[in-house]
């Protein structure tokens, strides 16, 4: 009999381990935007495309979403 190994999970970064505390206006990278909405990268990016969340351009390198913009969505998702 084969014995499985417990399955492990990614280390969650500290901005989402204090998610539910940040203000509307706090921002989020897209890595843990995407694990906060629980989808992958690539499917955020394709809702940035669809522009169903907006991005905040910091630099020219660094793209953040707000929190707000990340609850709005959740709840406009919700019962659907």
């Amino acid at each position: 009999k084969s014995q499985q190994r417990p399955k492990q999970s990614k280390p969650i970064s500290p901005t989402l381990a204090q998610a539910d505390n940040l203000p509307d206006s706090a921002c989020m990278r897209p890595k843990d935007s995407a694990q906060y909405l629980g989808i992958s990268i690539a499917s955020l990016w394709r809702l940035i495309a669809k522009q169903a969340l907006k991005t905040r351009k910091l630099t020219a390198r660094t793209t953040t979403i707000t929190m707000g913009d990340l609850r709005a969505f959740i709840a406009s998702k919700e019962g659907v």
